[in-house]
């Protein structure tokens, strides 16, 4: 176990928090999930993506009570992901139409992710927060590149996987801000976040409604495992995406060195695909901030 991970995790009021956290949470699984308010749209437009019969005209309508979000999906219409040189997106009807119901989807889970982790609620944990992020940015890119390089798997649907394999540490950061001695020791929220996010990320997946190949893709994905010459799944495209964007020592450990080492396994096809990954990286960047 890292050494810094195993530090300040004394003290009955600690303790008790600590089990607290994680039995609240297992209890928000079960029942109602307890996220800040700005979540509240990205749930109501899940549900509105499922339903067969809405027009471009309903999402259009629900979208646009998200200033943010609104303006997000017009600026990703235009990026060079999604832009084929056709007139530039003025509104959002148009971003809808451009990008399909898919990309609208991954990017009002983006916008949600980045308020998740940037809330004033987790100040305390500030760098962790941030590394977090650019993390969740960093591994959709790389899927994203990985899916355009295997044609077996959809591009919009890999990079929605790579967003939010990290979404149980978003949400685990996020309850850790609601305990004063969680708060007060960012260490200890690192350690319940090392060994527990993967499990409850998983269920925090299916119980957002997400597809069972994006929640199944979470599983596991910091676990070493042989490095797939092609990936076959979701699940490989996620655990080689969060390996090139720096695996857990990123965000987690801060080792560099160990990542470094990490991306240096990765060796071909994925090697000569760095490039591609950086482009694609700050292109999200771009339009997520």
């Amino acid at each position: 176990m890292n050494a810094a991970l195993s530090d300040d995790k004394t003290g009955q009021a600690l303790n008790t928090q600590r089990f607290q956290m994680l039995e609240d949470i297992a209890k928000e699984l079960s029942g109602d999930l307890i996220f800040p308010t700005h979540f509240d749209i990205t749930l109501r437009l899940r549900d509105l993506l499922r339903d067969s019969d809405a027009s471009v005209q309903q999402i259009s309508a629900a979208v646009s009570v998200e200033p943010l979000i609104s303006s997000k999906l017009i600026s990703v219409a235009n990026s060079a992901l999604y832009d084929r040189g056709g007139p530039p997106v003025r509104d959002v009807k148009g971003a809808i139409q451009r990008l399909g119901m898919r990309v609208v989807r991954s990017t009002a889970f983006g916008v949600a992710m980045k308020q998740l982790l940037l809330a004033k609620e987790v100040a305390d944990f500030g760098d962790l927060s941030q590394r977090l992020w650019q993390h969740s940015i960093g591994s959709a890119a790389a899927c994203t590149v990985i899916a355009r390089h295997f044609k077996r798997f959809k591009e919009d649907e890999a990079m929605l996987a790579g967003l939010v394999h990290d979404l149980g540490a978003s949400y685990m950061l996020y309850r850790a801000s609601q305990y004063d001695e969680l708060r007060a020791r960012p260490e200890t929220a690192r350690y319940l976040i090392w060994k527990w996010h993967e499990s409850i990320g998983e269920s925090l997946l299916h119980a957002l409604g997400l597809p069972e190949e994006i929640a199944a893709a979470s599983r596991d994905h910091d676990h070493p495992r042989p490095i797939p010459e092609a990936p076959r799944t979701l699940a490989d495209v996620v655990f080689v995406g969060n390996l090139m964007a720096g695996g857990h020592f990123e965000w987690l450990n801060k080792d560099f060195d160990a990542a470094d080492v990490k991306k240096a396994e990765l060796g071909e096809p994925y090697a000569s695909m760095q490039d591609e990954v950086t482009a694609c990286t700050k292109e999200l960047q771009a339009v997520f901030g």
